[in-house]
């Protein structure tokens, strides 16, 4: 079965140069759709959802940074490639585009061929994102986590001194005695912020299979650089940093509840390198993850002879 051709949008409120880039395009076998005002261009994206944008920067009604910063707030169109193509060079205007999400910056003249290639390396990142997740999301397995942090959220009990396999969610160990048993509180560590409540839903699913920045752009639809600030501007953290917090969560408590090694609970947090893990935790904790663990089941097994004895 043959491809269809991809579709470019060209936004350039310039007639000769906007008719040259869509002849030259059409040239090369793509559908072209050509808008000559920013407010047209937003209206042609969302109407026809090309596979990639190419911007101009100044236009009369609406800059190229008013196009780029509506288009990613839309989720149809958020995670539809931008190129900006602009005579201005200035470092400060490259910094201001890849901050609102754009991803690639062509300054004029321009040849044909050097749009072609930024156009070329741009779709075949697409798509090597796309295909890369959704071959991730078939075979990865389900975390022996999984079910344990699901325990943890609906604030099950868990015995402070359960058994590798009971911590694990993998053996049918539910012997612990009622006395030794503690609360594990429903809290998550996510902040309340229906706006961002998918981009935190997905992290809490997948914090444990690797995840990275680029997997929750994937997943939720927006580009890396404009999801990181809009995460950041809404939290004062990067998604980056929420993954992390969310894998120290786990950490903690495994290590405080469960008696295997520091490298499985490594692993079973997402982690390839149990030193990358050890360091994370000692920079968030103080303490590297054997030592915090032998202070805090102390200080567990002290409270409930405590609660024993009331």
């Amino acid at each position: 079965m043959q491809e269809s051709p991809k579709k470019i949008l060209v936004i350039e409120d310039d007639n000769v140069t906007r008719n040259l880039y869509l002849m030259g395009l059409e040239a090369k076998g793509f559908d072209t759709i050509g808008a000559d005002t920013g407010l047209a261009g937003i209206q042609q994206a969302q109407e026809h959802i090309p596979d990639l944008v190419i911007c101009d920067i100044t236009m009369p009604d609406m800059d190229g940074y008013s196009v780029l910063t509506t288009l990613r707030q839309d989720p149809v169109t958020a995670i539809i490639p931008f190129i900006f193509l602009t005579g201005s060079s200035t470092k400060a205007d490259v910094r201001k585009a890849m901050e609102l999400g754009a991803d690639d910056y062509l300054t004029k003249p321009s040849t044909l061929d050097e749009l072609l290639r930024a156009i070329a390396i741009r779709l075949q990142k697409q798509a090597t994102l796309q295909y890369w997740w959704a071959m991730k999301l078939e075979k990865a397995p389900q975390s022996v986590f999984a079910d344990n942090t699901t325990a943890i959220a609906r604030g099950v009990s868990v015995g402070v001194g359960v058994g590798v396999g009971e911590a694990f969610g993998t053996e049918d160990s539910g012997r612990a005695a009622p006395d030794t048993e503690i609360m594990i509180p429903p809290k998550s560590i996510f902040p309340y912020i229906p706006q961002l409540k998918e981009v935190f839903d997905f992290i809490e699913a997948h914090y444990h299979q690797g995840i990275t920045l680029c997997d929750v752009a994937v997943a939720v639809g927006y580009s890396p650089a404009y999801l990181t600030n809009r995460v950041s501007k809404q939290t004062g953290e990067t998604v980056n940093c929420w993954i992390v917090k969310r894998r120290m969560a786990g950490a903690r408590f495994l290590l405080q509840n469960n008696d295997q090694t520091v490298e499985k609970i490594a692993k079973a947090l997402g982690y390839q390198d149990v030193s990358h893990f050890s360091r994370q935790f000692r920079q968030h904790h103080g303490l590297p993850p054997q030592a915090w663990r032998k202070e805090h089941q102390l200080v567990s097994q002290k409270q409930v002879k405590l609660w024993q004895n009331c």
